[in-house]
């Protein structure tokens, strides 16, 4: 039975959970169960803080986890991202009061606070800075007005609180991240379990990605329709009733289908549809 990691709380948990859904994997019902056995998918769900996920799956005792990659580099565990899931995205980057910092080599001699010591650790060792780093368990903008270091570094959204605590960000972002798949370093790629767990969330993520777009449109212009709805491989294409007319149906890109069916209907293809793809493999 393939042993999987999941967040039990945060901004990673609810979306973690509904594309496990999606994968037609049972979900526990209530937020105190911290195991769930999935019998008729041979899977066993355990629901761990985010932040300790990737160190149980380096010790082997689970298969594979879903976790940030901010936490997955910060924890230094013997794990590896196997699959970026789009979710939970957020960028890392240092900030400071005006003027004292432009770049990351003028950290030369500074003091950093973080709550992602093993983050910015790494990343000013492979920029050859040396600069002090101090652990903090959130809130860190107050340690620059407190005195306890001069720079600060996290996640930055819209940077509003940054702003609001006279703060500038600077440089270039230290990471991004977003929720991922791991498994222990070195592990069996090629594990038949893991594959069809990573086949299923793949499935998801294309099926959120793409929707099915259904068209009539005459033989005649049915060449420039196609170079507007390719597919994946091509499109189906077959005859109508009427002669001289076919139907079609190929996988678009969904942020790109009102326009596609403008262009479509510019060309005088008809009876333009769009249907929702729930699962599919590729």
């Amino acid at each position: 039975m393939l042993r999987i990691a999941v967040p039990n709380k945060g901004s990673l948990s609810g979306p973690a959970a509904e594309m496990l859904h999606e994968a037609g994997y049972q979900q526990r019902r209530e937020s105190k169960e911290l195991r769930i056995v999935d019998p008729e998918n041979e899977v066993e769900f355990f629901y761990l803080r985010p932040r300790d996920i990737a160190i149980y799956v380096s010790s082997g005792k689970l298969d594979i986890g879903i976790t940030g990659r901010d936490l997955l580099i910060d924890s230094g565990a013997n794990a590896e991202e196997i699959l970026p899931l789009g979710f939970a995205r957020s960028t890392f980057r240092f900030a400071t009061k005006p003027g004292t910092a432009k770049a990351v080599e003028d950290l030369v001699g500074m003091t950093v606070a973080t709550s992602y010591e093993g983050i910015v650790d790494k990343h000013l060792a492979d920029q050859g800075v040396d600069a002090s780093v101090v652990h903090l368990d959130g809130a860190v903008e107050t340690a620059i007005e407190l005195g306890v270091a001069e720079v600060i570094a996290d996640v930055v959204e819209t940077g509003t609180s940054l702003r609001n605590a006279g703060l500038e960000v600077f440089g270039d972002p230290i990471m991004k991240s977003e929720a991922v798949v791991i498994r222990r370093t070195g592990a069996d790629a090629e594990e038949p379990k893991v594959q069809q767990f990573l086949r299923r969330l793949q499935g998801v993520l294309v099926a959120r990605t793409y929707v099915m777009m259904d068209y009539d449109c005459r033989v005649e212009q049915l060449e420039k329709a196609v170079a507007l709805t390719p597919g994946l491989e091509s499109p189906t294409v077959s005859p109508l009733h009427n002669e001289g007319w076919v139907a079609v149906r190929a996988m678009v890109p969904a942020k790109e289908a009102q326009r596609i069916m403008d262009d479509l209907y510019d060309l005088g293809a008809r009876a333009i549809l769009t249907t929702a793809i729930h699962a599919c493999r590729l």
